[in-house]
């Protein structure tokens, strides 16, 4: 969860390779919808960096209309004593996340000094250790509707030190795979939580079988472009994972940890803003389950680092009786997405525009929402045919965007890098 700039210069070298004209987006098999596909407010959550929360942060986490929140669950904290284990810092987390009806995602990781010499698990000891107190945490909590995220980052150097060796985590996958298909099968277990999409690390996991024992694949597709070039690195990932089969049905893919810091170049916090709505978005639009926003709470206040600002809100705490801290545009972004898209799923990308007009269809039984944006720098009027009656416009941020009326031709509405929603006042779609 650091060096969030390295990767995103590699991402963004990877997809000026892949795209030299920014259409990526383009491909077989991308903004289709997904089957059984939970709601919108059912698949996101949030990272946290605190076993402890804050009095009045996980409320304030639940008011922005996240489901899930993900944290690392340490190994070196809960076993301090060879083969004794205490939870009980994350009975009270969960138990607090449980009162806001929010689901853990919870990260099994790192080293433990009792057993390994820094944050890799790497020999035979160490991985028999590892999978005992990942299969007694999983017990602990079993029933609980925590997923288990087998390592973060296990192909970045910092945490796997001195450097990265996809047999030795391959070896830990199994040997974890093992221990949970064993004694509680019906856990949800994922991994390998990789910076960045890594399809010769995840190629890996692949030959070795070891997504056999997943329920689904984890990835961190940060970039600095764009988030909808993401959409054909899914599409890649998943002839991949198509082409390795699985024991059970097909793995989906989840983004266990995304965001942009907001005082990245060319950053600022309403771009934040927008970059978290179409992350987001194009998460939703392209089959991916469980997106978690990277960060929760800003970790520190030095305004030229970019890790102390990926947050929703900011670092310094403002106490329970107020705000528990100051939100960020970001975070009523997230809440203005989770209202107003509260209970509706993907249903279907409209052909309005080009190929960087992006107009998003969500369905709720008979009702629908509409959401549309451009990629492209300059915004400009975007027709969408087939549309009829009169329409509310909801701004990114929540405020009241006026009212569009439909022609013989359509809805015309001024399109810009901010997406806005679309309620018909009757069901407008003809």
């Amino acid at each position: 969860m650091k060096l969030r700039l390295l990767l995103a210069i590699v991402s963004l070298f990877l997809s000026l390779v892949i795209s030299a004209d920014n259409r990526s987006t383009e491909c077989a098999g991308c903004w289709t919808p997904t089957p059984n596909s939970p709601t919108v407010e059912e698949s996101l959550g949030v990272n946290i960096h605190f076993i402890e929360p804050k009095p009045g942060e996980v409320k304030m986490i639940a008011e922005a209309g996240f489901r899930w929140v993900r944290m690392d669950f340490f190994w070196e904290v809960t076993e301090r004593e060879r083969g004794q284990f205490d939870f009980s810092a994350y009975d009270r987390l969960l138990k607090q996340l449980d009162d806001f009806h929010l689901r853990a995602l919870f990260i099994l990781d790192y080293g433990n000094p009792l057993y390994t010499r820094g944050k890799s698990v790497r020999t035979p000891e160490a991985r028999a250790a590892f999978a005992r107190w990942a299969v007694a945490a999983a017990k602990h909590f079993s029933d609980r509707g925590v997923i288990w995220e087998l390592f973060n980052e296990p192909n970045n150097q910092m945490f796997w030190p001195p450097k990265p060796n996809a047999e030795e985590y391959n070896a830990l996958a199994q040997e974890v795979g093992r221990g949970f298909r064993a004694a509680v099968p019906n856990e949800r277990l994922i991994g390998p939580g990789t910076a960045a999409i890594d399809l010769n690390f995840l190629q890996t996991c692949f030959v070795t079988r070891s997504h056999d024992y997943w329920s689904a694949l984890s990835v961190h597709p940060y970039r600095q472009t764009n988030p909808e070039t993401v959409a054909a690195d899914y599409a890649r990932l998943r002839e991949k994972i198509d082409k390795a089969g699985s024991e059970s049905e097909r793995l989906n893919i989840i983004s266990s940890e995304w965001g942009y810091s907001s005082v990245w170049s060319r950053m600022n916090e309403e771009r934040q803003a927008m970059m978290l709505t179409r992350a987001f978005l194009t998460n939703l639009a392209n089959g991916i389950p469980l997106s978690i926003w990277y960060d929760w709470r800003d970790d520190g206040p030095d305004p030229g680092e970019p890790e102390h600002h990926f947050g929703l809100v900011s670092n310094e705490y403002k106490g329970e009786l107020a705000s528990a801290y100051e939100p960020k545009r970001a975070f009523f972004a997230a809440k203005t997405l989770t209202t107003v898209l509260k209970g509706f799923r993907f249903q279907e990308r409209l052909n309005a525009g080009g190929p960087d007009d992006y107009v998003l269809l969500f369905v709720r039984g008979d009702e629908s929402r509409i959401v549309a944006w451009t990629a492209s720098p300059a915004p400009h009027p975007l027709a969408i045919p087939h549309l009829s009656g009169q329409f509310s416009v909801t701004t990114m941020s929540g405020d009241n965007g006026g009212r569009a009326r439909a022609t013989k031709d359509g809805l015309t509405i001024d399109v810009s890098q901010s997406p806005v929603y679309l309620k018909a006042a009757a069901d407008g779609r003809g």
